[in-house]
C-alpha cells in the first residue's frame, strides 16, 4: 500500500513529493510521525503532543501523522520497517504495550528491527468503571472476580500488553487464574472508551491520560492506579493500599526507521532532547500526569534490551507467552 493512501495528516502539510530528509542537526523540514495504533490512545496522544511541542519550539517546520492500528502495534510496525526504512525524518511511537504484543504474538517483526531514539515517559495504570457500576472499590471488583472470573470482561489495549498485563497480574495477586480473565482487546482507545461509556464492559484499564476528562465529567469512576502511592491530581487509590501487591508502569518511546545514517540518528536523538528539555514539554507532562522518563540513544537501546527480557518474564509468568 502505498503510504499516502493511509496518511492522515496533523498540522501544516509541507511537501508531499520526493523523499524528505533532514535539513540541520538543529532541524527537520518535514517530519514524518508514525503511530501503529488507532487514534485516542496512549501512542496517539504521545505523537500529537509531541507535534505540537516540536512545531511550537521551531525545532521542525511541517508534519504528518499516520494512524495504522492493529495488534498492539505489530501491524504497524512491519509498515513502518518496510516503507520507511533509510529515512531519516521518520519518527515512531511505541512502548511497552508493543514489546508485549511482540512476545504475545510471536511476531515474526521486532523492536530489534528498528532504531532507538529515545525513551520519553512514563504512566501508571488506572481502573476505571461506568459512572452507573454497583462496584465503588477494587476490592469490589476482586470479589466479583472471585466469584465468576468470566462475569468481569476487562476493556483494555492490545492482548499482552500493559493493560493485559495488569488484569492478569490483579487476577493473580488475587490467586484467579490470569488465564480466566475475560479480557477484551481494543485496537485504540476511543473504541474501548466507547465500550465503557456504553455499559458493554465491567471495567477498563488504561493510563490517566486516557480516561481523565471522562472521570472529571462523571461519566466514569476510578477506582484504582498502578502506582506505588496516590498520585497528585488523580483520585484513585493504590491497588496495594487494597489489599494487593501490584505495581506497574507503562513507558512510551520513539523509533527511527532501520537502516538510517549516523548522523540522521544523532540528529534524531538530538531533536528529541531538545523537545525533553522545553518548558512546553514539561509542561505537557504535569497536565497529563506523565512522568518524566527520558532516555536517549545507545542508554534506551540497553534499556529496551533489558525491559523486553523482563516482560517476557511477567507474560509467563501469566500463562500469556511461551
Amino acid at each position: 500500500m502505498d503510504r499516502r493512501q493511509f496518511m492522515m495528516t496533523t498540522g501544516a502539510l509541507g511537501l508531499m513529493a520526493g523523499m524528505p530528509r533532514l535539513a540541520a542537526a538543529q532541524e527537520i523540514d518535514d517530519l514524518e510521525i508514525f503511530v501503529p495504533a488507532a487514534p485516542g490512545g496512549g501512542w496517539d496522544q504521545t505523537a500529537r503532543v509531541m507535534d505540537q511541542v516540536l512545531r511550537a519550539e521551531g525545532l521542525i517546520g511541517s508534519s504528518r501523522i499516520t494512524n495504522v492500528g492493529g495488534a498492539g502495534g505489530t501491524i504497524g510496525l512491519p509498515q513502518f520497517i518496510n516503507q520507511y526504512s533509510g529515512e531519516g525524518n521518520a519518527l515512531m511511537t511505541g512502548g511497552m504495550v508493543m514489546v508485549g504484543a511482540i512476545i504475545t504474538n510471536n511476531s515474526a517483526v521486532n523492536l530489534s528491527m528498528v532504531t532507538p531514539i529515545a525513551r520519553l515517559t512514563g504512566e501508571y495504570l488506572v481502573v476505571v468503571v461506568p459512572a452507573a457500576s454497583d462496584i465503588q472499590s477494587l476490592k469490589d471488583l476482586v470479589a466479583m472476580l472471585k466469584a465468576d472470573p468470566g462475569s468481569v470482561s476487562w476493556a483494555g489495549g492490545s492482548a499482552g500488553g500493559s493493560d493485559h498485563m495488569l488484569a492478569g497480574l490483579i487476577a493473580q495477586a488475587a490467586e484467579v487464574d490470569p488465564l480466566a480473565v475475560s479480557y477484551v482487546a481494543f485496537a485504540g482507545g476511543g473504541e474501548a472508551m466507547a465500550a465503557l461509556l456504553g455499559n458493554q464492559v465491567t471495567c477498563g484499564v488504561s493510563g490517566w491520560g486516557e480516561f481523565s476528562e471522562q472521570v472529571a465529567a462523571g461519566n466514569l469512576r476510578a477506582i484504582a492506579i498502578s502506582a506505588p502511592e496516590r498520585v497528585d491530581g488523580i483520585d484513585a487509590p493504590t491497588i496495594r493500599e487494597q489489599g494487593l501487591d501490584v505495581e506497574l508502569l507503562n513507558w512510551r518511546a520513539v523509533f527511527a526507521p532501520p537502516e538510517i545514517s549516523d548522523e540522521d540518528r544523532t540528529a534524531l536523538v538530538d531533536l528529541l532532547t531538545k523537545m525533553d528539555a522545553s518548558e512546553a514539554w514539561q509542561a505537557a507532562l504535569a497536565d497529563r500526569a506523565w512522568d518524566r522518563l527520558f532516555l536517549a540513544g545507545d542508554e534506551f537501546a540497553a534499556y529496551l534490551e533489558e525491559d523486553t527480557a523482563r516482560i517476557r518474564g511477567v507474560l509467563q509468568g501469566l500463562g500469556l507467552a511461551g
